[in-house]
């Protein structure tokens, strides 16, 4: 899937690709510290970057931390609360293995602070995901997706559900499904879904009906989805990145989980929290449709990449133990 990303945003190429590959997230983790150590070993930079909270965020945080090696953690600070989210594990253990944790707002910096971990190491930049939208702005209008999939602006509602605490529960992916559904069928527009492999496989393993008002359609890449994001008239999901990059864009969201990593869009007024029960999803719709949209973006001017250098560049080595 990251070759897309390649393409379209017009990335230079990866010196080392590790080819992990899928498997458990044990399996997984493993494959991938292995390979990062045997990098770093090669390689012995000063510092590791990783930024989220995916298996590769954990993976690299303990392999340097584990050489010695000083880790940054971009998107530090992040808590949903939930441990049956494979993310929020990543993400403790990830700001416990760093040198230098970038939040992205004052409530990140505070849960950090709550956590034990030094002020000194902490630094509030911004999401680097403004950044990452304001540039691809300009990228994604040059493209024609709207067209392509014989949408109009304002004239759909966007769907994405990936998380293993959804879709793999049968009950829980069910009622997400009705309560779209429901939705789609009250105001007469489709519902677009762009379809995770993991989704579309449990779709078809649990039974689970779709009806004609959600239009499941492949996965797009991200200027693509950043084309439906701004153009739909709500975003349901359950993506935690989807959230802030909804926020940014003013427009409305609702989140199809009981909790949040990203707190913050609640507070602004850009999200609710709907779970997966289907009346309580279109509830939350139909409050979310009726908001005002002039809410204040709380991640960031877009230049949190050049403040997260600049500390690279001129704190260099006061870290050292």
């Amino acid at each position: 899937m990251d070759r897309v990303f390649f393409e379209h945003l017009k990335l230079p190429e990866a010196k080392y690709n590790l080819e992990a590959g899928s498997g458990s997230h044990s399996e997984q983790t493993g494959k991938i510290m292995v390979g990062i150590e045997k990098v770093l070993m090669k390689e012995r930079p000063d510092s590791v970057m990783v930024q989220g909270d995916t298996n590769s965020v954990l993976a690299g945080s303990l392999a340097a931390a584990k050489l010695n090696i000083r880790v940054a953690h971009v998107e530090a600070g992040l808590r949903s609360h939930d441990k049956r989210m494979p993310e929020e594990i990543n993400r403790v253990l990830a700001d416990h293995c760093s040198d230098y944790l970038f939040a992205p707002t004052e409530k990140s910096k505070n849960i950090l602070l709550n956590e034990g971990i030094q002020e000194k190491r902490i630094f509030v930049t911004g999401n680097t995901i403004v950044d990452a939208i304001y540039q691809s702005l300009k990228l994604a209008d040059e493209k024609s997706t709207l067209s392509d999939l014989n949408l109009e602006s304002k004239g759909y509602f966007l769907v994405t559900a990936h998380r293993q605490e959804n879709v793999d529960d049968p009950v829980r992916f069910e009622g997400m499904i009705k309560g779209i559904e429901e939705l789609g069928r009250e105001f007469d527009i489709p519902a677009v879904f762009p379809i995770h492999p993991r989704s579309r496989k449990r779709i078809k393993e649990f039974g689970i009906m779709i009806s004609e008002h959600i239009k499941l359609i492949e996965p797009v890449d991200f200027l693509d989805f950043l084309n439906l994001e701004r153009n739909a008239r709500l975003v349901l999901t359950d993506s935690g990145g989807v959230q802030e990059e909804t926020c940014i864009l003013g427009v409305p969201c609702v989140t199809l989980r009981e909790n949040t990593e990203r707190p913050e869009t609640l507070e602004v007024g850009s999200n609710m929290l709907a779970g997966t029960d289907p009346a309580k999803i279109v509830e939350c719709a139909k409050k979310m449709l009726t908001r005002d949209n002039g809410w204040k973006n709380p991640f960031g001017d877009g230049k949190a990449a050049e403040r997260i250098v600049k500390v690279m560049e001129i704190k260099g080595d006061f870290l050292k133990y």
